[in-house]
């Protein structure tokens, strides 16, 4: 698996990745009715260092890390991560993660945040706290899961 800063030419491939996550709407808050290039417009935000993973040359897996805040909060990183459906169980997930560690310590920050990690995706919470992450809050029926109604949102940390 190669990890590698997301070109241009990378869109497409990571649009057939993002697009059908969102437009899931089980995993991220964002507008289910999201356009491709508004769904990239939103990965590649200014800011945000975007990679993907590649097997055999085809990217399966995409991320992106930017600063949680400005100003004082500026020094802890948050990231976005999404993996191609079919490839799911491969260990691109945590190869991504891994990654974004090493990258996220090298761009300067210490520390990094997810906001809002929805806690029916039992995989994901799973992985961030095998990597490291620590729940430090929770966010009671704040995320309306489109097939499990009101379900909660975590709040993770982990120092770099």
């Amino acid at each position: 698996m190669l990890i590698r800063a997301a070109t241009a030419a990378d869109r497409a491939a990571i649009a057939e990745i993002i697009v059908p996550i969102i437009r899931a709407g089980e995993s991220y808050a964002l507008d289910r009715a999201m356009t491709a290039e508004q769904a990239l417009a939103y990965w590649f935000a200014p800011g945000n260092s975007v990679f993907v993973a590649e097997v055999e040359g085809r990217v399966l897996g995409s991320y992106y890390c930017r600063a949680n805040h400005a100003g004082g909060g500026g020094h802890v990183a948050n990231c976005g991560y999404a993996t191609q459906a079919q490839a799911t169980g491969r260990g691109i997930a945590r190869a991504m993660a891994l990654h974004s560690f090493d990258h996220a310590r090298a761009a300067g920050f210490r520390a990094m945040q997810f906001n809002f990690v929805v806690a029916s995706n039992v995989r994901a919470v799973r992985l961030w706290l095998s990597v490291g992450f620590e729940q430090v809050g929770r966010l009671p029926g704040a995320f309306e899961h489109p097939s499990l109604g009101e379900v909660d949102a975590l709040v993770l940390y982990r120092s770099l």
